[in-house]
């Protein structure tokens, strides 16, 4: 069975809030998970960002493969960077970087957790 890292859509019509799920593969977008590891909101000024990084990295470690958006951010919460072991001065300016391009009030709400 192999395991994504992905984000279901919630919410009402032109206003999505987004579940950060361990799913099969072959399961549909909206169906089947194995677990729920955190929630994104876009659409709050600005985006909130919640993921629970002991799980994602459980499953990171186990061999899920995140989706381009979740790793997007999990590079956000800090858990990409624990995965990969990069995590050190040089490297929290270019997560920083990439976040900004990506979402900067994801970025933003990140960088005031941090302080």
């Amino acid at each position: 069975m192999a395991v994504k890292l992905r984000l279901m859509r919630m919410g009402k019509k032109k206003q999505p809030t987004y579940r950060v799920v361990a799913a099969d593969s072959r399961a549909p977008r909206n169906g089947r998970f194995i677990e729920i590891i955190g929630i994104y909101e876009p659409r709050q000024d600005p985006s909130v960002v919640r993921i629970d990084n002991e799980r994602a990295l459980h499953w990171l470690r186990h061999g899920a493969q995140p989706s381009e958006r979740v790793e997007k951010l999990l590079k956000i919460s800090g858990a990409w960077d624990d995965f990969r072991g990069t995590a050190g001065p040089g490297t929290t300016d270019a997560s920083t970087a990439d976040a900004g391009v990506t979402d900067a009030g994801a970025a933003a709400g990140a960088g005031e957790s941090d302080s």
